[in-house]
């Protein structure tokens, strides 16, 4: 007998009929379904009435499962790898397992089907012809400031995931590495309380100050430098930039944040460039 198949079935991330028939096959096919939880995968096989073998597989997961699951392949099994929402191997254990597969000559193919990241990036109304992927950023601090660091100056637009209870944090630190860009903070895909928001950085900061963060969320930011050679500003300094703003009868204070804004710069870098203009602030 010949080495089993790995097929990496993609499943719903909300609605669950965002399914394909091609994977809804394969899962009552498959000699086993290696599963994140098996806990939440069983909640969705037997929604399709489906009774198959569940092998658990995330990242606490040791050498001796992955050989066992390799193993298994190699003796003509054919395995379903899916993750708890979306495409196995997207910010999912299962990109050691995919990697190994290859590695022993395993043969693999993917069923694809919806994934949160592309999905947040066309829903969100920003630019979708460049984008850098960021998926959760690194919890350990030192890591996380040199990812973020690398951000600056990303002109691309950027997709990064978050929890509810770190949301707000990260907010803060987007803002204050990258400046008050625009960005598209969407909540709940493909679910009934799927929202998309439209702010500045700053501005996510006060709403989500004081309004809890509820779901999941997939957080689109715009590039840094984006289209700047084609901005009406581009050629001008930033404090004739302020000026323009302030001789449409905006504050210093309302102008700077703009300018901000415009030009994807921390609004205290602008504000420097602000010092020595005159004029009076409306609060």
């Amino acid at each position: 007998m010949g080495k089993g198949t790995l097929y990496l079935c993609a499943t719903p991330i909300g609605n669950l009929e965002d399914i394909t028939l091609r994977v809804i096959r394969t899962l009552k096919e498959v000699d086993y379904i290696v599963a994140e939880d098996t806990r939440h995968t069983l909640k969705l096989l037997n929604h399709l009435n489906i009774s198959k073998p569940l092998i658990s597989y995330h990242k606490y997961s040791d050498e001796q499962k992955e050989e066992k699951i390799l193993c298994l392949l190699e003796e003509g099994n054919n395995i379903a790898l899916v993750s708890d929402a979306g495409m196995p191997g997207i910010s999912d254990p299962g990109e050691e397992l995919v990697r190994l597969a290859h590695k022993r000559n395993i043969h693999v193919t993917i069923l694809p089907g919806a994934t949160a990241g592309l999905s947040a990036l066309v829903l969100s109304g920003l630019p979708t012809s460049r984008f850098v992927f960021e998926g959760f950023l690194p919890r350990d601090k030192k890591l996380r400031k040199k990812v973020l660091n690398q951000l600056k100056g990303e002109e691309r637009t950027i997709i990064i995931y978050e929890a509810p209870h770190h949301l707000l944090g990260t907010l803060k630190e987007l803002n204050e590495v990258l400046g008050n860009r625009r960005l598209a903070v969407v909540r709940e895909l493909t679910k009934f309380y799927e929202e998309v928001l439209h702010f500045t950085l700053e501005e996510s900061i006060e709403y989500y100050s004081q309004n809890s963060p509820k779901g999941e969320f997939v957080l689109v930011i715009q590039g840094g430098q984006e289209d700047k050679e084609d901005d009406w500003f581009g050629d001008i300094s930033i404090s004739d930039h302020i000026l323009v703003y302030m001789d449409e009868g905006l504050s210093k204070k309302e102008a700077i944040k703009k300018v901000a804004v415009d030009r994807g710069l921390p609004k205290s870098q602008v504000y420097k460039h602000g010092i020595g203009i005159s004029g009076k602030d409306k609060d």
